[in-house]
């Protein structure tokens, strides 16, 4: 499917509107200079749409199998995977000392967004790795990063996130994986995982899988969890891949989407696996690579938005049907009001989603430079908002994508329903959006709200300095920042269900008003007059009143959920 790269979009967003600059002018990411940025974001532009797209319509119908035992890829995919490898593109937040560039956050999470949008079922993979590649900077010992992290940064050996087990879906504490210590310091792993993307396949030498485990007599629920290492191929003298160790996929996952990337059944039969951290110390460790692994989730439904747009507007462009009411106008169906909704409405919730998403890899970047609490708390505050929008607007653009194509977008020839069967999943994975939503209004409001209260300040600032050249514009997002600022001082006096039972509403108008902001400084940036305006007074206008109606939901309390009864739903 063709597919073009907003490289401009993301040199826009990161030039004038998240703040970027001040990332690169930290000691830490020095070398992130103007020219380095452009070169990255253009080169990676170049792989998402000549090597990767063409292996998205192909890795649908052709997905991945289990043969013999082993997964193969879909065809096209290894030769994929070697270009992004041999690119450095796995590696390219990673610690130099192992291979990495060492460059920001907020570049990987750009490129991801790329590749995603050319081919979500390839992108997954390296974004595992990618996570892998955190936690052990952060947990493993020397001898261990030694050994792996020079690996996974070049792509040679692959990463996988082990948790899930049948009875342990988001209750990560009620998993039984067991851990027995060996003699020899290594720990015996037994037990069942599902849902593990990219469990194994041909693309790589090996596969190095992080698996949530319990230690005998530890403690129960998730404090008694600990991390190991657990490869497909135990490491021989040399660090090479040796003996296949005692594990295996059972079965893959017959899945609504991402048909070219295998979800694996995993058993490990007594596996050999070395601990990752503390005993017991592991929730701590996954959650190093599940944060950023959050965000980047998020950046995958942004991706698919834009492949999605991208597509439907190539049909609009060449449908004719029916007489078009424009004179001069395309002569197809893109010139109807409804349809040009429609695509208008995708580029604005994209453009927003990808705005949130680099504001947030931003704050992550900044507060890995500073250390400073403020940014560590921004950075927490905006992840499950970016992971919540992203897969949501990654969601709503491929229906309406879908729509576009009327009767054909539910015939799989055209490949729009694909869009939507991949994306579907990104709310669901790496913390459902509802739990995404409960963490915002629970552990993110600890504080009072005070992250929140400072990021609302920053927006009525923007809005109040816009007032002079974009009044209508920045007094609706002033005044909206205003009614989500009243809110969340009545959400941190309530208790907890009761705030839960707003949480996705909450978190939804929080978003609207965060994409207004963008959209505004967008339009500023651009000088109040052009295209980025009129998205702008699009998203403002028009999606920027949900908030309202969102806000209302959120402050309706619990009671009313539980009017019904149990029996009374059953009826």
């Amino acid at each position: 499917m063709p597919y073009r790269a907003p490289v401009n979009d993301f040199q826009f967003l990161l030039d004038h509107v998240v703040g970027f600059d001040a990332v690169a002018g930290t000691d830490k990411f020095a070398e992130a200079t103007g020219d380095t940025v452009q070169a990255i974001l253009t080169e990676a532009g170049k792989l998402s749409s000549e090597v990767i797209a063409p292996l998205q319509r192909n890795g649908d119908l052709h997905g991945a199998l289990l043969e013999n035992g082993v997964v193969r890829a879909s065809p096209g995919f290894k030769e994929g995977y070697e270009a992004i490898a041999e690119g450095g593109w796995i590696g390219i937040s990673g610690d130099a000392e192992y291979g990495g560039m060492g460059l920001p956050f907020t570049l990987t999470a750009s490129v991801n967004d790329m590749i995603a949008g050319a081919c979500l079922a390839i992108g997954l993979n390296p974004l595992l790795s990618q996570g892998q590649i955190e936690a052990l900077e952060s947990h493993a010992s020397d001898e261990m990063k030694e050994l792996y992290l020079p690996k996974l940064t070049s792509g040679e050996w692959c990463g996988t996130m082990n948790l899930t087990e049948p009875q342990a879906g988001s209750d990560v504490g009620a998993l039984t994986t067991k851990a027995v210590p060996n003699e020899d310091g290594t720990f015996a792993i037994t037990g069942q995982k599902i849902y593990i993307s990219w469990g194994d396949h041909d693309m790589a030498e090996n596969i190095c899988h992080l698996v949530l485990a319990r230690l005998p007599d530890a403690a129960p629920g998730t404090k008694g969890i600990s991390l190991f290492m657990v490869p497909k191929y135990i490491p021989d003298e040399a660090g090479n891949p040796g003996k296949a160790n005692d594990l295996r996929v059972v079965s893959l996952e017959h899945k609504m989407g991402l048909h070219g990337s295998p979800t694996c059944v995993m058993s490990y039969e007594g596996a050999t696996g070395w601990i990752v951290g503390e005993e017991q110390g592991g929730m701590a460790a996954m959650f190093t690579m599940m944060n950023n692994a959050r965000l980047n989730v998020g950046v995958q439904g942004v991706g698919v938005a834009e492949g999605a747009y991208q597509h439907a507007l190539a049909y609009a462009l060449d449908r004719k049907q029916g007489r078009t009411p424009l004179e001069n106008g395309q002569g197809t169906i893109v010139d109807f009001a409804d349809v040009r909704r429609m695509l208008v409405q995708m580029r604005a919730e994209t453009y927003a989603a990808r705005a949130i998403a680099l504001a947030c890899a931003t704050a992550i970047d900044m507060a890995s430079a500073t250390g400073e609490k403020t940014w560590k708390s921004r950075a927490a505050l905006l992840t499950p908002i970016a992971k919540s929008y992203g897969t949501d607007t990654g969601i709503k653009v491929a229906d309406l994508g879908v729509q576009i194509h009327g009767g054909m977008g539910y015939v799989e020839e055209t490949g729009a329903a694909q869009y939507f069967r991949d994306v579907r999943v990104t709310s669901i994975y790496e913390g459902t959006n509802g739990i995404q939503a409960m963490d915002l209004v629970a552990r993110k409001m600890m504080d009072g709200g005070d992250a929140a209260f400072r990021l609302l300040d920053e927006i009525e600032g923007n809005a109040e300095a816009a007032r002079g050249t974009l009044g209508k514009l920045a007094e609706a997002v002033w005044s909206a920042a205003e009614t989500l600022r009243e809110a969340t001082e009545w959400l941190v006096e309530q208790d907890l269900q009761d705030r839960f039972a707003g949480a996705v509403p909450y978190q939804s108008a929080f978003a609207r008003v965060l994409g207004a902001h963008y959209h505004l400084r967008s339009a500023v940036a651009e000088g109040g007059d052009g295209p980025r305006t009129a998205l702008a007074a699009f998203y403002i206008e028009r999606l920027l009143p949900d908030h309202a109606a969102a806000l209302e939901e959120a402050r309706a309390g619990a009671a009313g959920l539980y009017a019904l009864s149990v029996e009374d739903l059953a009826v």
